[in-house]
């Protein structure tokens, strides 16, 4: 079993170094092993949209816990990087949930609030706190607020904007040291969640095409970004294109290489 601890103050560590933390989504052992192997990356996070795809299972906490946990495990144990699992909302036990996870080899996590009343929302995160505590770790929770997923295409932003920000408070004042507000790519909505929360306390996520570069979300005061389900998707439209070139009577791409 790898130093849990010592691993978990890496984590920590990198979030709040004053280079933003770049994570690439991973979702089986090859995938992580092929992420951990590329220069710069210095830690890995899982995507249960990923994980769950693997098997079959729709995203949203479908896929059993013990088969999601058993793939966290063997990516946690092929690589010998920090790494983070999309924990989703708990499974029901977000404490009981850490607990598994950190046994994995797991020592950060995002938790999802899924606009539950704030006080469950806040209980939630400090029961995944104390589960690092009681295994000796400093458990480094990315605590996510979905104000922006589950918002209407017509609500007021301002508003959504500013419900963000008071849950994302909550959740660092409960202990929580980094804050992820999903769906937000606009450049002024980012530097006011930032203003809000304080610098190098926001985590975002990546979208193909509509976020800005990793720079510039540093410049802004981000803390990490990640890649959620996108780094999947990337791997599976190289795949897609791939077959459309050999059933055109193509063949396979002449730069691919060796990496598993």
């Amino acid at each position: 079993m790898p130093d849990l601890a010592t691993r978990a103050r890496t984590l920590m560590e990198l979030h709040t170094a004053p280079e933003i933390l770049v994570l690439t989504n991973v979702w089986d052992v090859v995938s992580a092993q092929v992420v951990a192997a590329t220069a710069g990356v210095r830690a890995l996070a899982t995507a249960s949209h990923g994980i769950a795809a693997t098997f079959g299972y729709e995203d949203g906490e479908n896929i059993p816990l013990d088969l999601h946990l058993d793939m966290v495990a063997r990516i946690a144990a092929a690589v010998d990087l920090p790494v983070s699992m999309d924990m989703e909302a708990g499974y029901g036990d977000p404490g009981e949930t850490t607990r598994r996870a950190i046994a994995a080899g797991v020592v950060g996590g995002n938790l999802e609030d899924q606009m539950r009343p704030l006080d469950d929302a806040v209980a939630a995160v400090e029961a995944v706190l104390r589960a690092g505590r009681d295994a000796g770790i400093d458990f480094v929770l990315n605590a996510r607020t979905d104000a922006f997923v589950r918002t209407g295409p017509d609500a007021d932003r301002s508003v959504v904007l500013a419900e963000a920000v008071r849950r994302c408070r909550a959740y660092l004042e409960a202990g929580a040291p980094v804050v992820f507000v999903p769906r937000v790519v606009d450049r002024e909505e980012i530097a006011a969640l930032v203003d809000g929360v304080g610098p190098g306390r926001l985590s975002l996520i990546s979208v193909p095409g509509r976020s800005l570069p990793a720079r510039e979300l540093q410049d802004l005061g981000v803390a990490r970004v990640s890649t959620g389900p996108f780094t999947q998707r990337v791997a599976l439209t190289a795949l897609q294109d791939a077959v459309v070139d050999m059933v055109a009577g193509g063949t396979l791409p002449a730069g691919t290489r060796e990496l598993n």
